[in-house]
């Protein structure tokens, strides 16, 4: 069995007296499409900042192929965050950029490449996301569905083996956000990259996780650990079973991921 790609041990998430999250604990494959789910308010984006070094943790550790992130020089954990993709929930697209500024922002910050690269790797990727041709657009010009693969597309600029999604359907429409899932798999098959995604969509949940972890509001902790669709039928956890069956459109769409 390969070593996890990533690890988050007995994390405690904790802003003065106010305890988000404590004692939380996962595993993240190589390759696999983790999605980090509960109700609004449980702490799934704050998990999502402490993973990718925006917030220290007040206990615990993230470790990325055995090596632990915190406790890293300030170098190494530089070293780790170029690693790293992310799409932030509402895409953080620069509106006074072009998509092709930028998709390129990181490439010029962070490598030596001279401009005429630069050019070609942005239309690769955005050519990726199925955006091609639209490198001159600025991000307001574009539908929301388009912005968030424009995010996904700057994301992937410096070519991460590691992605993080934060609630990529949110305000999307369900055609935009079933398009969206199928991009996510795609890339992830192709690229082979491992993905963590923060999500209350039960279509997504369902449609493309490999393997999940439940935080509940009420304990302060994870509940919860594996494929959503076996919790949705098996777990012990009467709350995790039913924000998994929530809706007439959850159990149709587990059926039809698991058919």
């Amino acid at each position: 069995m390969s070593e996890p790609r990533i690890r988050v041990e007995k994390l405690d998430m904790i802003f003065g007296t106010n305890v988000v999250q404590q004692n939380v604990s996962f595993s993240v494959a190589p390759g696999e499409i983790f999605v980090i789910m509960g109700g609004s308010g449980c702490g799934k984006s704050t998990l999502l900042r402490h993973m990718i070094g925006l917030l220290r943790p007040a206990g615990g550790r993230v470790l990325y192929d055995g090596e632990s992130y915190w406790d890293a020089a300030p170098a190494e954990q530089l070293a780790l965050n170029r690693r790293f993709g992310v799409l932030f929930q509402s895409g953080a697209l620069w509106s006074s950029m072009t998509l092709a500024e930028n998709v390129a922002l990181p490439l010029k910050q962070y490598t030596p490449l001279s401009t005429t690269d630069i050019a070609r790797v942005v239309s690769l990727k955005l050519a990726l996301v199925g955006l091609r041709g639209f490198e001159d657009f600025f991000p307001a010009e574009i539908s929301g569905g388009m912005r968030k693969r424009a995010g996904l597309a700057r994301a992937m600029a410096l070519d991460p083996d590691i992605l993080f999604f934060d609630e990529p359907s949110a305000g999307l429409d369900p055609l935009s956000s079933r398009r969206l899932d199928e991009l996510i798999l795609e890339l992830r098959d192709s690229l082979g990259a491992t993905v963590v995604m923060v999500t209350h969509e039960l279509p997504s949940i369902f449609a493309i996780a490999d393997n999940s972890v439940f935080l509940d509001a009420e304990t302060k902790t994870a509940i919860a650990w594996g494929n959503p669709r076996e919790l949705a039928k098996s777990c012990p956890e009467t709350k995790v079973r039913a924000f998994l069956a929530r809706g007439e459109a959850a159990p149709a769409a587990a059926a039809q991921a698991v058919g």
